[in-house]
């Protein structure tokens, strides 16, 4: 199989460039594609330095660069060496602007400004870190989303993922010996979600993580009849009280979150009532 070396090249962080870049080689599996990354590439001297690298490693360039002269002169240097180049965004930001009859403003990483809705981003984070694993109980109230499941049911990567979205988050372990606190089944602002998976899944995580910590790898936490009432426990806890439940077995943990904002702007769209607990 043919190597690929593709180039990414940001006047910003990179992040969006990178996320186009994944979602796009994900479509083709067991590719031999080796990436390299250059981000912040605001002047042309910058540029000149990474085309020497780009001309030893040839390959695809795709770049996000909105300053004209930059991006002239990338496209230059990338034709007098015969290398495809491509804009990640171009043709979003073209049908944006005859749509809105406007010009684009061409200021790199206007998306990472730390405007309003940049603290409130901050502030989401340090409050689902803070309540992380079912701590600080009585802060429940405050959070946007309140998350609950058994152990290893991506509790928190999908809390840390939805607080990078802006959502304050908090997370709250289901464990049959020792049930959440009443103050749980009395919430009214959060969104309660029940994250549930298939215990033969979970099973196989859990003892997964046991042997990363060295730990033997048969215990009760891992143990096949335990865990599956560990499961059904859960299950109608979310039940009886009406949660939403999204099954987690098959899904990554950015889809589990878009599933978790899906429910939270209907509850937005349809007021508070309750969304029942119909699987997702």
């Amino acid at each position: 199989m043919q190597r690929l070396h593709l180039h990414l090249l940001s006047d910003s962080t990179g992040e969006t460039l990178e996320m186009i870049a994944k979602a796009a080689l994900a479509q083709f599996e067991d590719a031999d594609v080796v990436r390299h990354f250059w981000p912040m590439v605001r002047s042309q001297q910058h540029l000149d330095r990474i085309m020497g690298e780009i001309a030893d490693k040839p390959g695809l360039v795709l770049f996000t660069l909105v300053n004209d002269q930059t991006r002239l002169r990338l496209e230059e240097r990338c034709m007098a060496l015969g290398l495809p180049i491509v804009d990640a965004l171009d043709a979003v930001t073209n049908a944006l602007e005859q749509q809105l009859g406007r010009q684009a403003q061409g200021r790199p990483g206007r998306q990472h400004a730390m405007d309003e809705a940049y603290f409130a981003r901050v502030a989401a984070i340090q409050f689902t870190i803070a309540h992380d694993d079912g701590v600080l109980a009585e802060d429940w109230e405050e959070a946007d989303i309140v998350l609950a499941g058994v152990s290893r049911s991506s509790k928190t990567p999908t809390s840390i993922y939805l607080a990078n979205r802006g959502f304050k988050v908090a997370n709250i372990p289901i464990v049959p010996v020792s049930p959440p606190p009443q103050s749980l089944f009395a919430l009214r602002r959060p969104l309660v979600v029940g994250l549930t998976t298939a215990p033969e899944r979970l099973i196989q995580v859990r003892r997964n993580r046991l042997l990363s910590l060295n730990q033997a790898p048969e215990t009760p936490y891992v143990d096949a009849d335990t865990v599956a009432k560990e499961v059904q426990f859960a299950r109608r806890m979310f039940a009886d009280n009406n949660w939403p439940v999204i099954d987690v077995s098959r899904r990554s943990i950015e889809e589990t979150a878009a599933a978790v904002i899906a429910l939270y702007n209907e509850r937005v769209a349809t007021g508070p009532g309750e969304l029942g607990s119909r699987p997702i």
